[in-house]
Parts: structure tokens; C-alpha cells; sequence
């Protein structure tokens, strides 16, 4: 695998890489840069690469100076850990990877690679700002994968463009005669009770999806705006109401000692030996989604997280729980209440009844 790097990372990692003397197919060869995500920052603390072949997107987020001595290994481990987080077929990213061979490190001269690499990060640094608060120190090689679902070499419409993602998918499934996908899946029906109806959406997730992940989805499927706290409740398998809270931060558990944190569990922990999974947003609202799971897929053989059916609208942020839900409702659906311009000024874009394409089955990218 030939990686050629920026100036900048060279210099960081301190050596002279020598210009391309073999040629190879570029699906085994990348582009790699060390740059900033915080303008308030002075050091760089992320690490890019694009694949030559198709801009496929692999970012590894926080990368200080002295964690570059092991970047050899570090990108292979992103490049394998993103393509996995995209639940391409392990078969497949084994076989790339045992064809793509040891790292060799070569100087960039392409500056078609560089302007891609470049742009690459600034969409990567969004994207961390928008998940992570820059504060907490934390470590990923899959920051760059939700990158790929976005259209690149366009010019005037994005009709002459194409997805990182697609392309390097199916160059390797031609290249190994695998399938795309080959991974166990879980399908699930989430309920938000709302007193008058209950907001159902039936999802298919991978059984091994991070709860910080399903969270996102979760958020995506309801309409949240990712405002407030949140935790899952793991119930036992009796019903004496006994169970283990997970909570998304460090300061939750100063308030729940018994609490433990969400990050790096999976839904496959809990699912199929648990009997119930609560996911609570907004602890003043307190809207309850109860999870449900419907059946295991062994081998699920399409895309996801997959929303297969929305049945019912969630209510808008800090409405005041189910109750001022109902009242909000009422008002909203009476243009004669002496309340309903000020209500409805105050609920935007919020409408009682879900558009057809918010109903419409679709695979869900908030990654």
C-alpha cells in the first residue's frame, strides 16, 4: 500500500519520503495530511487520507506529534476500522487489506490528491465539531466515514458526481466477487408514547451498532435536535423494574453512581438476552422510547441503519413532556383557539402529521 504524504506530514513525522518509484493500481494507493479541527488551536490533531481511485474518506481524530511514530499502523487500522464501521463485508476488507501489503511512505506531487485530501478535512473537521465539544480528549479512526456518503467531482449539478462510499464498495466486491454486505442485523420497533397515539418507527440496525450511534439515529428518526441529555435503561429479565442506566458523559455519573457510561457499548450486549431497552431524551420532557426487538438477521445483505416504516409525529423540543404535547396538539389543530398564531409562530415548521417522505423507507446517514 503506497501512501504518499503532505509536506506538512512528512515534516511532522520527520522523514524524507522518496517519489513514487513503482507504479501501482490506486485503489492501493492514498493520500495522507495532518491539519487542524480548532482555529484556536496551534497544533494539528488530525490525521486524512483519500484513496487515490475513488476519494474515498478516512480520518483519525485526536493525532498529536507524538502519536505520529506509530502512524503506519495507525492509518491501516483507520482505513480497515472504516470500512467496517460502514458494515462492509469483513471478508471483504480482509482480503483489501491483505492485497494492499505493507505501508510504504512516498512524497505527494499530485495536486488533484492534495486539493482532495484538503477538502476532505475541512468537511471532517465539521463533522467532528458538530459531534464532539473539543474538550474531552478522545480518540477515532472512523470520524471520516460518514464523509462518504457525500457526492464528490461534480461540477454544475451533483448528477455528475458520485458517492465515495458506492464506488469503493463496489471496485472492491468486483475485485473479491463478494457481496457488499454480510452482517448480522437486528430489526427493532421504537414507541413513543404520547398518550393520544403512540410515534412508532420500525428500524434495521447492525446488531454490533455503538449505543452513541444508535443515539444519533434515534434523534434523526424522531426529529430531535440533539438538545438535550439523554440515556438508555437496560432492564433485566424479570419484571421487578430492576436495571443498568447508561449515561453519555463523565459528569452524569456524579449524579447516579450506579450508572455506568454508553461509550463503547453495543446493542448486541443488550439484545437478544435483555428483555426491555428504554431510551430516555430530554430529562424534563422525559420522552420515553421503548425499544423493541423484532427479529435477529443473521446475515443482512443490504444497507443500514434502514428506516423501514414512521408511523406518527414526535412532538418539537421543550413542548413540556406529554402532557403540554396534548395541549400544544389541541391548539394546533384548531386555527379558531385564541392561542393557535402565537403556537403556531412558536412551532416553526413543525406539522401534526408526517410528509410522505418522511414516512417513505430510506437508509438513514447521520453517522
Amino acid at each position: 500500500m503506497q501512501i504518499a504524504l503532505t509536506k506538512k506530514l512528512a515534516a511532522a513525522m520527520e522523514i524524507k519520503p522518496s517519489p513514487i518509484r513503482e507504479v501501482i493500481a490506486p485503489l492501493f494507493t492514498w493520500t495522507a495530511n495532518w491539519t487542524k479541527v480548532w482555529d484556536n488551536r496551534r497544533t494539528e490533531d488530525m490525521l486524512v487520507l483519500i484513496n487515490n481511485a475513488n476519494r474515498f474518506t478516512v480520518a483519525v481524530y485526536q493525532v498529536k506529534r507524538k502519536d505520529l511514530k506509530n502512524v503506519a499502523e495507525m492509518m491501516t487500522s483507520a482505513i480497515k476500522n472504516t470500512l467496517l464501521a460502514l458494515n462492509l463485508n469483513p471478508e471483504i476488507v480482509d482480503k483489501y487489506m491483505r492485497l494492499a501489503g505493507a505501508v510504504e511512505f512516498t512524497a505527494n506531487s499530485d495536486r488533484k490528491a492534495t486539493a482532495w485530501v484538503n477538502k476532505a478535512g475541512t468537511e471532517c473537521a465539521f463533522s467532528v465539531g458538530r459531534n464532539y465539544n473539543g474538550v474531552a480528549k478522545m480518540f477515532s479512526d472512523t470520524v471520516g466515514a460518514s464523509i462518504n456518503h457525500h457526492t464528490v467531482g461534480y461540477s454544475n449539478s451533483n448528477d455528475d458526481g458520485f458517492e465515495p462510499r458506492t464506488a469503493m464498495f463496489s471496485t472492491l466486491a468486483e475485485l473479491t466477487g463478494k457481496p457488499v454486505y454480510k452482517y448480522c442485523a437486528f430489526e427493532i420497533l421504537v414507541t413513543l408514547d404520547l398518550d393520544i397515539y403512540q410515534a412508532t418507527r420500525r428500524l434495521i440496525v447492525p446488531a454490533d451498532i455503538e449505543l452513541a450511534k444508535l443515539h444519533d439515529i434515534l434523534q434523526d428518526v424522531f426529529h430531535w435536535k440533539n438538545y438535550h441529555l439523554h440515556d438508555f435503561t437496560v432492564f433485566d429479565k424479570t419484571d421487578s423494574g430492576a436495571g443498568l442506566r447508561l449515561v453519555p458523559n463523565k459528569e452524569d455519573l456524579e449524579y447516579d453512581e450506579h450508572a455506568i457510561l454508553e461509550s463503547g457499548h453495543r446493542l448486541s450486549e443488550y439484545f437478544p438476552q435483555y428483555k426491555n431497552l428504554l431510551y430516555t431524551y430530554d430529562m424534563g420532557d422525559n420522552w420515553e422510547h421503548s425499544i423493541e426487538l423484532v427479529r435477529i438477521i443473521d446475515e443482512h445483505n443490504e444497507e443500514s441503519p434502514y428506516l423501514l416504516e414512521a408511523v406518527g409525529q414526535a412532538p418539537p423540543e421543550d413542548v413540556g413532556g406529554v402532557g403540554g404535547f396534548c395541549i400544544f396538539r389541541e391548539i394546533m389543530l384548531n386555527t379558531n383557539h385564541e392561542e393557535y398564531a402565537e403556537t403556531k409562530q412558536w412551532a416553526g415548521y413543525w406539522k401534526p402529521e408526517l410528509d410522505e417522505w418522511e414516512k417513505r423507507p430510506k437508509v438513514i446517514h447521520r453517522w
